[in-house]
């Protein structure tokens, strides 16, 4: 079900600062920004060998990472893993009992169909399931 660890979702309230910081601090390279109006969310991504390092900055006040940030500060946010149909696994899972957060999917960034799971179901942690689009 599960391929790899797609990405790791990192809340930030400066996007511009903390792009920065990996670059100089750490020696990362941005290779791409996107912003998905959608989800009131600009992003940036860095790779780490297969993984993807994902900043997220909320675009709007009700945007889910502002949310996010306003109660629990910047950090984790989530833990994106690539499956190869990500209805098929939100049928699994749900059939399981677990909480979904998206029923079908939408579309993410970098041209992924995206979901996202409950964290109140996968012990706090918030999941993305990812799919690739052919």
């Amino acid at each position: 079900m599960i391929k790899k660890i797609e990405h790791i979702g990192i809340a930030v309230k400066d996007l511009k600062s903390a792009i920065e910081f990996y670059e100089k601090a750490l020696g990362m390279k941005c290779y791409k920004i996107e912003e998905v109006e959608s989800q009131k969310v600009k992003t940036a991504f860095f790779k780490v060998g297969e993984t993807k390092i994902e900043l997220l900055e909320g675009t709007e006040p009700e945007s889910p990472i502002i949310k996010f940030i306003n109660g629990k500060g910047e950090g984790i946010h989530h833990i994106a893993y690539l499956v190869d149909d990500v209805q098929n696994t939100l049928n699994d899972l749900k059939a399981k009992g677990l909480r979904l957060i998206d029923e079908r999917p939408r579309k993410g960034t970098e041209g992924f169909n995206i979901a996202f799971v409950h964290p109140s179901s996968t012990g706090g942690v918030l999941i993305e399931l990812c799919e690739e689009t052919k």
